[in-house]
């Protein structure tokens, strides 16, 4: 049976999915949808025990650390930390260009390095010519290039699940599930004639 793209289009995005479901099979070695569960809840509970640890410890570093320290490994640190960032940058422009998804995390990651960028130079930095090189570099440089790094990547996957009828056109990036369990149910699917 060919269906037409008049056919495909008057479909339901249930329709669609079904359909790519029954086009693409389980890949082999992909988890079942029990032990995606297991993995996202194990996950989910180790992100919260470290939200609960790290609330005390930060309110101990607010309350016990010195306002003045001398550090060591400055050079090596912003050096260091520069480096990851061109490394990062550097991946980002390449999945980009070659049109691979590993540009989602990687412009993430990018975006994220650059507002943490942004916040140690304005935080660290002297009163005066310093401080107001590193305001100028935050407003003008690292925080709009970081947005379009998170949310450029965001929007893109947003249109690929609308693209596939993983969501509705009007869902937020908040409704949006994780497609895994749902595009590869535990369930035979039936041969074709």
């Amino acid at each position: 049976m060919d269906l037409t793209d008049e056919e495909i289009a008057a479909m339901t995005p249930a329709e669609r999915r079904d359909l790519i479901l029954r086009l693409a099979p389980r890949p082999p070695g992909m988890p079942s949808r029990r032990a995606f569960d297991r993995i996202r809840k194990f996950r989910t509970a180790l992100m919260l025990v470290c939200v609960a640890a790290l609330i005390p410890w930060t309110v101990y570093l607010a309350i016990t650390l010195p306002s003045h320290y001398v550090a060591r490994n400055w050079v090596a640190t912003w050096v260091g930390f520069d480096i990851l960032l061109v490394a990062m940058l550097t991946l980002t422009a390449l999945a980009g260009w070659k049109r691979k998804q590993f540009v989602f995390p990687a412009a993430f990651a990018s975006g994220v390095l650059l507002i943490c960028d942004a916040w140690f130079d304005v935080m660290t930095s002297q009163r005066g010519g310093d401080l107001t090189q590193a305001l100028l570099s935050a407003c003008l440089v690292e925080v709009p290039l970081a947005f379009l790094l998170i949310a450029g990547p965001l929007r893109l996957l947003r249109y690929v699940a609308v693209r596939h009828g993983m969501i509705h056109p009007k869902s937020g990036l908040w409704r949006m599930p994780i497609p895994i369990p749902d595009l590869y149910p535990d369930r035979k699917v039936p041969p074709r004639a």
